[in-house]
């Protein structure tokens, strides 16, 4: 007959095993930040690519298709210096295999934002004062789950931990008598 206490133990080794994982995969996860400019017109995008060897500038449609995103302002960081890369087309850049930050800056189109990834991604959209997403008839937060805070200068950061796409409307202050 086994010890209970032992088995107590086995348990508790493997729930603790389980929360680690559960703290740490988020954090091991790629991130991508996207900063609203205040006008609400463009945004700048921040995105981590691991093993890559190329970036693709696009936005999902309504079919799940990839869109081409014209965008400027590109650049590429690294352990390189500087990092150089190549357009392919007007979407699409190429680099030598490895592990990169692009920025880069890119349009938005009635007030709606939607990026897609090829893995799941760590992904925050800051939203600057004077413009709201959190009043479900007026703005769009996709998928459900996201966490948003109301940070000290007044913007909003909307967070997905773990997502392959992200989908944000945001509306100005007149409309946001909020009735979420």
């Amino acid at each position: 007959m086994r010890d209970a206490n032992r088995d107590r133990r086995r348990s508790a080794v493997a729930a603790l095993g389980l929360a680690v994982l559960l703290i740490i995969a988020p954090a091991l996860a790629l991130t991508a930040e996207y900063r609203i400019f205040p006008n609400g017109t463009a945004y700048q995008g921040t995105v981590q690519v691991e093993n890559a060897d190329r970036f693709e500038f696009a936005e999902v449609g309504l079919l799940g298709e990839r869109i081409p995103v014209q965008v400027t302002g590109v650049s590429l960081s690294g352990n390189c210096s500087p990092c150089t890369f190549t357009w392919n087309d007007r979407s699409v850049i190429t680099f030598p295999s490895g592990n990169y930050t692009v920025r880069y800056t890119g349009p938005i189109t009635q007030n709606h934002l939607v990026v897609a990834f090829p893995e799941p991604y760590r992904v925050m959209v800051r939203v600057p004062p004077g413009l709201d997403v959190r009043n479900r008839l007026l703005g769009v937060i996709s998928p459900a789950g996201a966490e948003v805070s109301e940070e000290k200068d007044g913007s909003l950061l909307v967070t997905w931990n773990s997502t392959r796409s992200a989908e944000l409307r945001f509306y100005p202050p007149c409309c946001s008598s909020r009735s979420s």
